[in-house]
């Protein structure tokens, strides 16, 4: 006999309290709990939604101090793992997202065909024009960071946090290690690409109405650019050298060492040519621009193949089979 999933829905709470009863009430009977976090918010969202809402799947958290919307997620899932919660959905409480698209957001999970997935606002072109133009350009730099250092080359809208997890992946996650700030959700895509956990991105529509938004591009541009570093070289040592090695391992440092050398002994000799007014030699050229060439190719044939290792054997899937293994074992020796 199947048996429906038991979901529920985290909802961080800083500063929504305009928006945050709409949200609850959109959320479908296919929901059984909604956590609603109160992140220390100075508008006391948590008491409010406590006085006015009488929902019985509601189940108010606060935080003493502020732990920013990763804080606040982990803590919901925490929460929902403790309940065995088959499926933990994350929606902001500021209105942008709508609850009643939760049904496709955890489909590809209920069929096992995904671990973790996420909203994209890009499917629709006729949509995008809907999207502020500094977030639409800030969402395609992040999207290209993001696939470089958390090696899903399949994904979009990095930043969007309309999101779904299984529960046997969700207790895999390093809780402590995972950013707690506005680097949450793309942290997250690397954490899970180090458990080789399959995401699925998911068409959605957003609307931008009211809300004022606290992430700003300008400010994070710099801090996201050095996080985003610090996981692809994080990604790579794990991938490509700690648990495995292919050609790829090799490709890569051969590759980037003849770009390297091709680029710096052609610089020196342009900058020796031009001081002296004397050409540069056939022999010398050649010299530059052939390491330059085999390292281009070096390169791209890394990418390519990193490209091609997108996770795609979920991972709920194995921790399933391994669980029921081990309770026909258990059966049988019984």
């Amino acid at each position: 006999m199947y048996l429906s999933p038991k979901v529920a829905v985290v909802i961080p709470s800083y500063k929504v309290k305009n928006h945050i009863l709409s949200v609850i009430e959109a959320i479908g009977q296919e929901v059984s709990k909604i956590y609603v976090i109160d992140d220390c918010c100075p508008d006391g969202t948590g008491d409010f939604v406590e006085n006015n809402c009488n929902d019985e799947r509601l189940v108010v958290i606060r935080h003493i101090e502020n732990q920013g919307v990763g804080g606040a997620v982990m803590t919901g899932y925490q929460a929902a793992i403790e309940e065995d919660v088959d499926i933990i959905i994350k929606v902001d409480g500021d209105g942008q997202m709508n609850p009643r698209l939760i049904p496709s957001l955890i489909s590809p999970i209920i069929d096992g065909r995904a671990d973790y997935t996420k909203g994209n606002r890009f499917f629709d072109l006729e949509e995008i024009r809907a999207m502020p133009n500094l977030r639409l350009f800030g969402n395609a730099a992040l999207s290209f960071m993001t696939k470089l250092s958390s090696g899903y080359w399949n994904l979009f809208d990095p930043t969007n946090g309309f999101t779904a997890i299984h529960r046997n992946v969700a207790k895999s996650l390093p809780f402590n290690k995972i950013s707690h700030r506005y680097f949450f959700e793309t942290d997250m895509l690397f954490r899970l690409n180090t458990l080789r956990a399959v995401v699925v991105d998911v068409p959605m529509s957003a609307k931008y109405g009211d809300e004022i938004s606290n992430l700003k591009i300008s400010k994070i541009i710099g801090e996201f650019s050095i996080k985003h570093t610090r996981n692809f070289a994080k990604r790579i040592f794990y991938n490509y050298y700690l648990r495995d090695m292919s050609l790829a391992s090799i490709e890569l440092p051969l590759g980037l060492s003849f770009l390297l050398f091709g680029l710096t002994f052609g610089t020196y000799q342009w900058i020796n040519s031009a001081n002296t007014g004397l050409p540069s030699s056939a022999g010398t050229v050649m010299l530059s621009a052939l390491p330059v060439i085999i390292g281009l190719q070096l390169t791209l044939a890394f990418l390519g193949y990193d490209i091609n290792s997108v996770p795609n054997n979920p991972l709920q899937n194995l921790k399933n089979h391994s669980n029921t293994k081990m309770d026909n074992g258990v059966q049988n020796a019984k």
